[in-house]
């Protein structure tokens, strides 16, 4: 992996858990918890690798569309990362973040959350990215919606403003984009980050991701070459 080109920041669309759980006969909690689990193993070996900045798309403001039980347990995955499993940041000396409305969330995830990102803020080894209740849209209207709040003369706006309003602005722009199940789209993911980004979309449903799947997307990546529009 060393004489590879590591991105600085990959952004991963989990997709396929509950695919994953109707193929093995389970309910759909069970394949949103294998998920969970891909998820620490995956975004571990993606920092071992040498990325900076890990991106987990993991609910969409969509989502809520879905049944209350199962956005319910989702919401406890959340709950259970940011409290149960925050030592694996803390020993990690990773930074977490959560992108996305609150709202929805409840008080009681909404302080852990906060919590969390008290905690890990001065964790320096990487940054790792939760997008909950997020939309790619809503980031761009929201850093719209500050620009206009603050009476921002036309002639002054352009992509560097917008820079310094989306959410968690010191995320840089995400270099590879990695996508599960065999979807072809982005889902309205980070679109103001990916505007570059390169792009890999893989068969497996997103709990049957291994380290291997990683390593070949990573191998890929740095066969790639970035122009820019140059």
């Amino acid at each position: 992996m060393s004489e590879s080109i590591i991105p600085n920041h990959v952004g991963f669309i989990v997709d396929g858990n509950r695919r994953w759980a109707k193929k093995h006969g389970l309910p759909t909690y069970e394949g949103h918890l294998a998920g969970y689990n891909v998820v620490k193993d995956i975004v571990t070996e993606t920092f071992k690798a040498g990325a900076k900045y890990v991106s987990v798309y993991s609910f969409s403001t969509e989502n809520y569309k879905r049944e209350k039980d199962e956005v319910r347990k989702i919401a406890g995955l959340l709950m259970r990362l940011v409290t149960t499993d925050l030592d694996i940041f803390e020993k990690n000396n990773i930074k977490l973040v959560v992108l996305g409305h609150r709202e929805k969330i409840g008080k009681k995830l909404t302080k852990a959350i906060d919590t969390a990102e008290s905690k890990t803020m001065n964790n320096t080894a990487g940054t790792l990215a939760i997008c909950f209740n997020y939309g790619g849209q809503l980031e761009i209207v929201d850093a719209i919606k500050k620009i206009v709040d603050l009476k921002t003369p036309v002639e002054k706006i352009d992509s560097q403003l917008v820079d310094k309003y989306i959410y968690e602005p010191e995320l840089p722009p995400i270099d590879l984009v990695i996508r599960t199940s065999g979807e072809h789209r982005l889902s309205n993911f980070m679109l103001w980050r990916i505007a570059y980004s390169e792009i890999i979309f893989i068969d497996k449903l997103w709990p049957d991701m291994k380290k291997e799947d990683l390593t070949a997307a990573l191998k890929e990546f740095s066969k790639r070459v970035r122009r820019f529009g140059k």
